[in-house]
């Protein structure tokens, strides 16, 4: 019978299952182009270019998150409920307790940011804190504090770090390409080279689309490990029940950062089709509402 920590060591294990194939595209991309071109000065060039970017941006993680978040610190007597949550829990996880910001938008929403649990910062929006009880807000920090404690911020970098490579190197090969094939027309063999052209292009979507299942297995490790954290499952699942009923988007939602969200800031209009799952960076609310409770 499937538990709560069947469902965290599975998707520990898809999520690296994930990142080694992540690996293997960029590899296979870096030979793509080094054959093609027969250049590999070009990517060198590019990949160190994309992790210095995206390493930068990592370390700063927090501070640009909630500066566009437009989060402002949670420091008043009103907030003194929160903070003691997400102190109790922290002590609980063994975690430090993380800076607590409040994002003044009606949408029931949270994130969690930062490049490991020494600089981490935790978010709600005010429409969160007037939707939920004790028990929903509980789930929904312990799901924040599971990201902080899994270490997601890690592989999410590591994940954005492959996908600007294999952009950055596909932009340059197509660029170069266009106004001259380098030396490769020494390469003698035609079909080699339209395969190389046509993986090249298609990489991109690919290390997206990667991408994106990565992030929505770790929305469930950490619903699971906030489920374990809390003890109480159907506190989460009551939270996410009610986040999916509201249909309206955040204010300042923004795709550079809307896969660190509890649930999409851009609103629960969308389908649950199939493109619709493949494109989300976030599963389906049900899905996850199941995965906690089962079909209650």
């Amino acid at each position: 019978m499937a538990t709560l920590y069947t469902h965290q060591t599975e998707n520990t294990a898809k999520t690296w299952v994930l990142m080694s194939v992540f690996l293997a595209v960029v590899v296979a991309v870096g030979w793509a182009i080094s054959w093609y071109l027969n250049n590999p000065g070009i990517l060198v060039i590019a990949v160190i270019l994309a992790i210095g970017m995206n390493i930068g941006s990592y370390w700063f993680s927090d501070k640009l998150v909630i500066a566009m978040a437009r989060a402002t610190p949670a420091d008043g007597p009103q907030y003194i409920a929160l903070n003691r949550i997400v102190e109790n829990l922290s002590i609980t996880a063994g975690l430090p307790k993380p800076r607590v910001y409040i994002i003044n938008d009606p949408q029931p929403n949270a994130f969690a940011t930062g490049r490991n649990a020494s600089h981490a910062a935790l978010a709600v929006t005010t429409g969160l804190l007037g939707m939920m009880d004790s028990n929903e807000l509980q789930g929904v920090i312990a799901h924040e504090l599971s990201h902080i404690g899994n270490r997601d911020m890690v592989v999410s970098t590591v994940a954005v770090v492959l996908v600007g490579i294999v952009t950055l190197v596909a932009d340059i090969f197509l660029r170069t390409s266009f106004f001259g094939r380098g030396n490769n027309d020494e390469r003698g063999n035609p079909i080699m080279a339209a395969i190389a052209i046509v993986f090249i292009i298609l990489a991109p979507i690919l290390a997206t689309l990667i991408q994106l299942a990565i992030s929505r297995k770790r929305e469930f490790l950490a619903d699971a490990s906030g489920a374990l954290l809390t003890r109480y499952p159907e506190g989460l699942a009551s939270a996410l029940q009610k986040i999916g009923q509201y249909q309206l988007p955040m204010r300042g939602a923004s795709n550079a950062t809307a896969h660190l969200y509890i649930s999409n800031p851009f609103g629960a209009r969308a389908s649950t089709s199939f493109l619709t799952k493949l494109f989300s960076t976030h599963p389906p609310i049900a899905d996850r509402i199941k995965a906690l409770v089962g079909d209650r």
